[in-house]
């Protein structure tokens, strides 16, 4: 029973693999988060679906995990990606030199497996009680990115919790191991999925957080009023919420601002992210479109107010009203007919 709940989630994990390769290379360049975080992303599920191929071979009798070189330089490498790819959205700017925690993947292949696999959990261990540190330092901001701040949190708890499982492997044996840390792969693989389909937009509000958390204000020569009447210009009058590729970047050309400043213009002047911003700017005007154009399909009420896909669309409106559109539009229309 478990070896058969261990090759589902093995399973699972090089679908989800896929799917998460695919929607990051398919994100437009002007919505992409950190260029550092989606490369080490990259590596980290490419590693993470290497190390379930090697799993797969073991449960099968065709290998033994704990004797391969090549195994535990999959750890080696897994590990700092690990570290690598959250703290480049945890943090702004990380230092290049983070690249030399690949080095132990050199060394650690010619210790015995007794203390080069305990080794690299002990090292990813420690990464997980960091970037544990680093979302602590968000606590501010925990009130608006809650959800997305827990994700964070709860990967690491994952790495933290494999630690005393990696130590014990040579006693356990090849097959015990195997079994339990293909599942907590499989379950990391499935709240990363969650997050992406339920979520969309989680990876760019919490690099609002961070910006917000990290940063010195960048408008001390800003006409602020001034600044935000063309905002709110732009998005009443122009309607630039409807192009489904804005960015902020592109909004911030258009103010004559930096994107550094224009995230703090919106994070003080509208108390909230700029993600959010435009979320809520989409759904007024959805909720209106919704009353206003009845025989309009939900989908395409959303696509013409900038959202990209129906989940985009639904998740916002949840967010944002606590129900979603097609009930929505069915309560109004009976309350305005009553």
């Amino acid at each position: 029973m478990l070896e058969l709940v261990a090759r589902s989630l093995i399973a699972f994990s090089w679908v989800a693999t896929a799917i998460l390769l695919a929607a990051g290379l398919s994100m437009p360049a002007a919505l992409a988060q950190s260029r550092f975080a989606r490369v080490f992303g990259a590596l980290l599920v490419v590693g993470l679906a290497a190390l379930q191929a090697a799993h797969w071979r073991q449960l099968g009798g065709q290998a033994d995990v704990l004797a391969s070189p090549a195994y535990v330089v999959l750890l080696a490498l897994v590990a700092p990606a690990f570290y690598l790819c959250f703290l480049g959205v945890l943090q702004p700017s990380p230092s290049r030199a983070c690249l030399l925690w690949f080095g132990p993947a050199l060394l650690l292949p010619w210790l015995p497996s007794a203390a080069s696999i305990p080794l690299t959990f002990a090292m990813g261990a420690a990464f997980a009680t960091h970037l544990a540190l680093l979302v602590r330092r968000l606590k501010s901001q925990r009130r608006r990115f809650g959800l997305e701040l827990a994700v964070f949190a709860g990967h690491a708890a994952i790495a933290i919790v494999v630690l005393p499982l990696g130590a014990a492997a040579p006693w356990l044996g090849a097959q015990v191991f195997v079994l339990a840390y293909a599942s907590l792969i499989g379950i990391g693989f499935a709240i990363a999925l969650y997050v992406l389909l339920c979520f969309p937009d989680a990876g760019g509000k919490v690099a609002e957080t961070v910006a917000s958390a990290y940063a010195v204000s960048t408008l001390t020569r800003v006409d602020r009023e001034q600044a935000i009447d063309r905002l709110e210009r732009l998005m009443t009058e122009e309607r630039v919420y409807t192009d489904e590729s804005l960015s902020l970047g592109g909004l911030a050309k258009a103010v004559e601002l930096t994107p550094h400043q224009l995230s703090e213009l919106i994070n003080t002047g509208f108390g909230v992210g700029f993600s959010r911003w435009v979320r809520q700017h989409r759904v007024a005007a959805a909720r209106k479109m919704l009353l206003d154009e009845p025989d309009a399909s939900v989908l395409s009420v959303g696509l013409s107010v900038g959202f990209t896909s129906q989940s985009n669309f639904y998740a916002a409106f949840r967010e944002i009203t606590g129900d979603v559109p097609g009930r929505y539009r069915r309560q109004q229309q009976a309350s305005a007919a009553g």
